[in-house]
C-alpha cells in the first residue's frame, strides 16, 4: 500500500459491467495500469467505520457492503477514492507512477525469492497439521540424512502440493501410503504429484526422505559445522532470511504453521542436541550415536525450528509454572550461571506488559551458540559472550545498553513478537522486529524507569536511514529495510504518545498481544485493532510511517499574527497531535496540513516540541522562505 499525497479522485477504470456481491459483502479486484497486473497488498479503507481491508494474492478484496466511500492505496500507485453510488464495476485499475519510491521500485528480486515468498495455489490448497522430522547429523562428514513426515489437511481438491528444499540436497524418495510419489524440482520448490485427486477435508501424510551436505548461507550460515574453543564439534542452525528449507524439507512460508512438531535428532554420543519444545526421550543407539527426541506442543513457524549440537551442560530455574532451562558449553558454565540471572526478572517484566509467556507447555530455554543470537521458539540461542550490551558495545550509544545483556532481552522479546504474533508476509516483518525492539525499551522502563527508556529509544535515531519504506513488496522472500527495527520502535513510541494515556496504552498493548496470540496476520489487522481499541483513526499515521521512507515535518513560522504551525507530509490530510512546551506550559497541539496559529506567542524559541516522544522532523522556517510558504497556503 502506498497512499500518495493527491486530490481525491472520484473515478475509476471500468472493465466489466456488473458487481460481485456476496450477501452483506462486496468484492473488488485491484489491478495496476502497468501491464494490467493484479495488485496484492493494496489497502482499501472505509473511513466511516475506520476499517482497513487488504487485497490478496489474486488482487481480490472483500469489504462490507454497507460502505459509502472507500479509499484505495497501493505501493507505487496513485491513491483513489471511490463512491459507491457512482461505482459501476468491481474491477479497479490503479495508475502506476514510476516516480514513487524510486529506490524501492528499483530493487530486483530473484526467481528464488519470488518463489519462496509467494503463497501460491499449491501451498494454499492445504493446511499444515504436523511435522515429524528424523535427522542424523554426521559432524565428520558434515553430512545429514533423514526424513520428514508431513501431515496436512486438504482445503480444496487437488493432486499436487508444493514442499520446499534447497536444490543441493538429494531427494531419496517421497512416500504416500508406502508408495513412491513422482515430483518435479524447480529451484528450491518440489512439486509433488499424487496418483489421484486428494479431496477437500481429507487428512493426508507424506514421508519425505533426503540427504546431503547443508549449504552455508545467510547471516549466520544457516547450518554450520564448527568447533568450540576446546576443539569439540559445535553444530547449529539459524536460517531466518534464508529459509528453513536450507536444511530440512517443509512448506517454507509464514501464513501456515503446524499445530505441533516432533524432532528426532541423532548425534555422536559425546554430544547433545537441544531443540524447541520438551525433551521426551533420549535413545542410545548401537552405532555410537544418541537420538534426542523433542516435542513441540504449540504452533511453530519454520525458521524457529532449530537444532543445537555440542558439549552442552544444563542448569535451570522456574517462574511459577514456567520452566527456565539453560544449556551452555561445559567450560562456560560459571559465566552463564551469573549472566543468565537476567532472564528471570526480564520474564517478569515481559509478562507484566505483554501477558503470559505464550509457550508454557514447551518451556523457555537459552542455548549457547557460536553466533550472536536468534529467536528460535522456546529455544532462544545466545552468543553475546556473557557480557552486557550487544557484543560488549553500547548498542544505542546513550549509556543504557550496558546495563543489560542485549541478546537475552531482545531475542526473548521475539517469543511474543515473531513467534506468537507472526506476520503472514515478509513485507509486514515490522510486526516482528519493530515490536521486539520496542520490547527492549519496555524492559528498560520496567527495570530502570521511564527516563532511561525514552533515552534508550531515542538512541536508535542514529541508526535510521529513512531510505526505504518499512513495509516492503508483497509475496517476495525479501527482508525489508533495517529501519523496521529502529524506525519501527520510534514509530511505536510515537503511537504511545499520540494515545497520551499510559494506563490505556499499556492495557492496549496487552490486549493486542492477547488478541493475536499464536496468530498470523497483516498490518491492516494491527491498524484495525488500534483504531477500535483506542477509538481513534490512526490510518494516516500508519500510512506515513510504514509506507513512506520520509518523516512527517512539522513546520513552524513566526509572523505578525504569532507562531504558525502545520504538517508537511506525504499523506494528504495528515494530522497527528503532539505535545509541546509553549511559553513554559505543556500543551497538546493538533496540527493538520493547514496553518494554525498560536496568537499570543511572538518568538519561535518559546515553542519546544517534545521530539523525544514523537519521531518527526521539526523545521523552523527561515525569514526568506516564510513569505513564499504563507502565500502558497
Amino acid at each position: 500500500m502506498l497512499p500518495i499525497k493527491s486530490l481525491s479522485i472520484f473515478c475509476i477504470f471500468m472493465l466489466c459491467s456488473s458487481f460481485s456481491c456476496f450477501g452483506e459483502d462486496f468484492r473488488l479486484d485491484i489491478l495496476s495500469s502497468k501491464n494490467m497486473k493484479i495488485i496484492e497488498g493494496a489497502v482499501v479503507y472505509d473511513k466511516s467505520s475506520r476499517t482497513a481491508y487488504r487485497s490478496n494474492s489474486a488482487g481480490k478484496v472483500v469489504v462490507s457492503n454497507d460502505f459509502t466511500e472507500l479509499q484505495i492505496k497501493a505501493k507505487y500507485h496513485t491513491p483513489i477514492t471511490i463512491n459507491k453510488d457512482s461505482l459501476s464495476s468491481n474491477n479497479i485499475v490503479m495508475q502506476h507512477n514510476e516516480n514513487f519510491l524510486t529506490k524501492d521500485q528499483a530493487l530486483q528480486h530473484s526467481k528464488k525469492n519470488i518463489q519462496w515468498g509467494t503463497y501460491g495455489p499449491l501451498r494454499a490448497n492445504n493446511d499444515l497439521l504436523n511435522y515429524d522430522l528424523t535427522l542424523r547429523v554426521d559432524p565428520e562428514k558434515k553430512f545429514i540424512s533423514g526424513n520428514n513426515k508431513i501431515r496436512f489437511k486438504m482445503l480444496s481438491d487437488d493432486n499436487k502440493i508444493q514442499i520446499d528444499l534447497y536444490e543441493n540436497f538429494t531427494i531419496e524418495k517421497i512416500l504416500y501410503n508406502n508408495t513412491a510419489l513422482s515430483y518435479v524440482r524447480d529451484l528450491n520448490a518440489v512439486i509433488i504429484t499424487f496418483p489421484q485427486t486428494l479431496t477437500k477435508g481429507s487428512i493426508e501424510e507424506i514421508d519425505f526422505h533426503y540427504s546431503g551436505k547443508p549449504m552455508a548461507t545467510g547471516r549466520f550460515g544457516c547450518f554450520t559445522f564448527k568447533k568450540d574453543n576446546l576443539g569439540k564439534d559445535w553444530i547449529n542452525t539459524a536460517c531466518q532470511g534464508s529459509g528453513s528449507m536450507v536444511w530440512w524439507p517443509n512448506k517454507d512460508q509464514q501464513p501456515d504453521e503446524v499445530e505441533g512438531m516432533t524432532m528426532r535428532i541423532s548425534v555422536p554420543s559425546d554430544l547433545k542436541n537441544i531443540s524447541s519444545g520438551r525433551l521426551i526421550a533420549t535413545n542410545v543407539l548401537a552405532d555410537g550415536f544418541t537420538e534426542y527426541v523433542w516435542q513441540t506442543y504449540n504452533p511453530i513457524n519454520n525458521y524457529s525450528v532449530s537444532l543445537n549440537i555440542g558439549n552442552y551442560v544444563h542448569f535451570g530455574d522456574t517462574l511459577g509454572e514456567l520452566t527456565l532451562d539453560y544449556y551452555v558449553l561445559e567450560q562456560d558454565l560459571a559465566k552463564a550461571q551469573k549472566q543468565f540471572q537476567q532472564a528471570k526478572p526480564m520474564m517478569v517484566s515481559y509478562q507484566k506488559y505483554f501477558g503470559e509467556y505464550p509457550f508454557i507447555e514447551d518451556g523457555y530455554k537459552l542455548i549457547q551458540a557460536p553466533y550472536s543470537g536468534m529467536e528460535h521458539q522456546s529455544a532462544i540461542t545466545y552468543g553475546n559472550g556473557f557480557t552486557n550490551g550487544y557484543l560488549a558495545r553500547d548498542w544505542t550509544g546513550v549509556g543504557i545498553s550496558m546495563k543489560f545483556d542485549f541478546i537475552i532481552i531482545h531475542e526473548t522479546g521475539h517469543e511474543w513478537f515473531g513467534n506468537s504474533l507472526t506476520s503472514n508476509d515478509f513485507s509486514d516483518s515490522w510486526i516482528h522486529e519493530a515490536w521486539c525492539t520496542y520490547a527492549e525499551s519496555v524492559y528498560v522502563e520496567d527495570q530502570f524507569g521511564y527516563s532511561d527508556a525514552i533515552k534508550y529509544i531515542n538512541g536508535y535515531k542514529e541508526k535510521v536511514t529513512n531510505e526505504y519504506a518499512m513495509i516492503g513488496p508483497s509475496s517476495v522472500g525479501h527482508w525489508p529495510t533495517s529501519d523496521m527495527y529502529f524506525k519501527g520502535t520510534l514509530f511505536i513510541n510515537t503511537l504511545r504518545h499520540v494515545v497520551n494515556d499510559d494506563e490505556k496504552w499499556w492495557a492496549g498493548v496487552k490486549a493486542y498481544t492477547t488478541q493475536f496470540k499464536k496468530k498470523n496476520f497483516y498490518t491492516v489487522d494491527v491498524l484495525n485493532f488500534f483504531n477500535q481499541y483506542f477509538d481513534y483513526d490512526f490510518e494516516k499515521i500508519f500510512d506515513q510511517y510504514l509506507y513512506f521512507n520520509e518523516l512527517p515535518q512539522l513546520q513552524l513560522v513566526h509572523d505578525s499574527e504569532g507562531v504558525k504551525y502545520r504538517w508537511q507530509s506525504n499523506v494528504d490530510g495528515f494530522d497527528m497531535p503532539i505535545t509541546a512546551d509553549v511559553a513554559q506550559e505543556s500543551i497538546q497541539l493538533k496540527p493538520t496540513t493547514d496553518w494554525q496559529v498560536l496568537p499570543s506567542i511572538q518568538d519561535l524559541n518559546q515553542v519546544k516540541i517534545a521530539e523525544d516522544k514523537y519521531y518527526i522532523q521539526v523545521s523552523n522556517i527561515s525569514h526568506l522562505a516564510k513569505e513564499h510558504l504563507l502565500s502558497n497556503n
